[in-house]
């Protein structure tokens, strides 16, 4: 274990062999920490927090602190992130409260650029990106493969299905499908189409994001026909898809309702 002479590590966390840590940063609480992690200088980590294996934090980061919720009165809520993510500088990635999860949760193989936010009780999926300065919200569930633009901010209790690019500076206050590329704030949120790069970059078979822009049509360029009906249209017409039944899915499970609009 390297640590720095100047890094403060509380007796009680359970640091694995590998781990690096860097100068000044600090550890304090219950706070386990996984194999061949690199923390960087000035960062502090706190818990209950469970860190994986192979993650980068960089310096200036705030891992672990307490929720930003006037409702906490500190109960040992916790935050568990999993291996290989990139975490830069002045990231803040808070734990959950009682009245949530209890658990704020970070997937594996993730990068979130410098000064992201993850508040509590969010739930982060695997190979998720966070541009400069994007923010979660409380509550807030990102799927695989999302792509956030930088200055994006995210409403609490909002979904971001799988597969989805959201465009920078946006502002999301409804819950957004999966699979599409999404930009802008409030009455100008926008739909502009299906994000094939992503999908295809991410190792999608052609077949589905063929079957998806299939269904895209539909749901989206369909403007006479109810919600609904192009939802029970899509599964008679594109039967035997897995990405198409998430994608129908995602819609009767939303409690915020759905973005749909769109751009011709």
């Amino acid at each position: 274990m390297a640590i720095h002479s100047t890094a403060v590590v509380d007796p009680q966390a359970r640091i694995h062999e590998t781990v690096e840590i860097g100068p000044f940063s600090v550890i304090q609480g219950d706070v386990e920490i996984g194999e061949e992690t690199t923390i960087e200088s000035h960062a502090s980590i706190s818990g209950p927090t469970v860190i994986g294996a192979r993650n980068s934090i960089g310096p200036y980061t705030a891992i672990g602190a307490p929720p930003q919720d006037m409702n906490y009165k500190g109960e040992p809520t916790e935050l568990i992130i999993g291996d290989d993510n990139l975490i830069r500088e002045y990231a803040s990635i808070h734990r959950g409260t009682v009245n949530g999860n209890g658990k704020t949760v970070i997937g594996n193989g993730n990068m979130l650029m410098a000064y992201t936010h993850v508040a509590h009780d969010c739930v982060i999926g695997n190979k998720v990106v966070m541009a400069n300065v994007a923010t979660l919200a409380g509550h807030v569930e990102i799927g695989d493969h999302v792509n956030l633009g930088g200055l994006v901010a995210i409403h609490q209790y909002c979904r971001i299905g799988a597969y989805t690019y959201v465009g920078g500076l946006s502002g999301i206050s409804l819950d957004v499908p999966p699979y599409v590329i999404i930009s802008g704030t409030r009455n100008r949120m926008r739909i502009t189409g299906i994000n094939k790069i992503g999908m295809r970059r991410s190792g999608m078979k052609r077949d589905s994001i063929a079957r998806l822009d299939q269904a895209f049509k539909i749901i989206f360029r369909s403007p006479h026909i109810l919600l609904k009906d192009a939802l029970v249209m899509v599964k008679d017409e594109i039967p035997d898809c897995p990405e198409v039944d998430v994608l129908v899915d995602f819609f009767h499970t939303s409690k915020r309702g759905v973005v749909k609009r769109t751009i011709d």
